[in-house]
C-alpha cells in the first residue's frame, strides 16, 4: 500500500536556508516552513531583524538560526553552508529571496548601477547555489528555489536594469534544471508579480497588477517544495495571461503594458513616462 505524505509530514524535520529572510517573501517563508515543520536557516544582512524574526518563531520548536550573510561574497557564503552543517548536519532546500531593485529608466542608469543589481540578483544567488551544491550532490538530493519576477518573463518599463539580474537567473537556473534531475536535485523558479514588500514600498501599481501579500507568494513556495514544481507564476491568471500575449506578439504585449499603466508610479508622484523620475535602490 503507498502511503502519501501530507505536506506537513514531507515537510518536517527538513533543514532549509533561506536568504533574505529579514523582511517580505523570505520573511514570510521562513515562518511558512517553520509552521510545516521545517528547520530554518535565516539569512540576511540584518542580524537585529533575523534574531527578531528567530524569537517569533520559537514557540514553534523547531530548528531556527540566525546567519549574517552577505550573498555577493563568496566567503560570507561558504561560512553560511558550513554553519548549517555544522548544526543541522544536513541541507535539504536553498530558498534564494534575497535581491535589490532599481527603478530607473535604462537611459539613465549607469554601467556602476547595472553592475551592483547583476552583483546581487545575478551572482549572489549564483554563490548561494554553488555554496550548497557540493553537499547536495553528495547526497544525490536536495531542492533549490529561485525567486525571480515576473519581470523576467515580461520586462516592464522603467526596470532595465532589475528585468536584466531576474532574467539572468531565471534562464541560468532553467538549464540548472535539466542538468541536475538525474542527480536527483529539483531547481523551482518562481515568477511573482508585485508583492507587498518593502522593496516597492514606494510604488502605486494599477488595480489590475495590486500587491499580492509576500504569504501568498510564500504559500506557493510551500507547495513548489511539495510538488517538485518547476516553474511557478503568481497570481496565475493576468501575469499568465500577459505572458501569452508576449509570445505572440511582443507589439500587443508593449502595448497593454502602457494601456494599463503597469510601470505604476511613485508615490511621490513620478509616473513611468516622467523624465524626472527618481533612480532608486532598495533591498529586500
Amino acid at each position: 500500500m503507498f502511503h502519501f505524505l501530507s505536506t506537513k509530514e514531507w515537510l518536517n524535520n527538513r533543514v532549509a536556508i533561506i536568504t533574505g529572510a529579514s523582511s517580505g517573501i523570505g520573511k514570510a517563508t521562513a515562518i511558512a516552513l517553520s509552521r510545516k515543520g521545517c528547520h530554518v536557516v535565516l539569512c540576511s544582512r540584518n542580524l537585529d531583524k533575523l534574531l527578531e524574526i528567530e524569537k517569533e518563531l520559537s514557540h514553534l520548536r523547531n530548528g531556527v538560526i540566525s546567519i549574517p550573510v552577505d550573498i555577493t561574497d563568496p566567503e560570507s557564503v561558504a561560512g553560511l553552508v558550513t554553519k548549517t552543517l555544522e548544526h543541522f548536519a544536513r541541507i535539504d532546500f536553498l530558498v534564494c529571496s534575497a535581491g535589490e531593485y532599481l527603478r530607473c529608466p535604462a537611459v539613465k542608469t549607469s554601467m556602476t548601477q547595472i553592475q551592483h543589481l547583476l552583483e546581487v540578483n545575478f551572482w549572489g544567488n549564483l554563490n548561494c547555489i554553488y555554496g550548497v551544491l557540493p553537499h547536495m550532490l553528495k547526497r544525490g538530493k536536495g531542492q533549490i528555489v529561485i525567486v525571480s519576477s515576473m519581470d523576467a518573463k515580461k520586462g516592464i518599463p522603467p526596470d532595465a536594469a532589475y528585468v536584466a539580474s531576474k532574467a539572468a537567473i531565471s534562464g541560468f537556473a532553467d538549464v540548472l534544471r535539466q542538468e541536475l534531475r538525474a542527480q536527483g536535485i529539483k531547481v523551482t523558479t518562481i515568477f511573482p508579480g508585485r508583492v507587498n514588500t518593502p522593496m516597492i514600498s514606494q510604488l502605486a501599481v494599477p488595480w489590475i497588477s495590486a500587491k499580492i501579500p509576500p504569504e501568498k507568494v510564500a504559500k506557493v513556495i510551500v507547495k513548489s517544495l511539495e510538488k517538485k514544481k518547476t516553474e511557478i507564476i503568481v497570481p496565475g491568471l493576468g501575469p499568465k495571461f500577459l505572458v501569452l500575449v508576449q509570445t505572440i506578439s511582443p507589439a500587443l504585449a508593449d502595448w497593454l503594458v502602457n494601456f494599463f499603466k503597469l510601470g505604476g508610479k511613485e508615490l511621490s508622484g513620478n509616473s513611468i513616462n516622467n523624465s524626472h523620475i527618481t533612480k532608486k535602490t532598495v533591498s529586500n
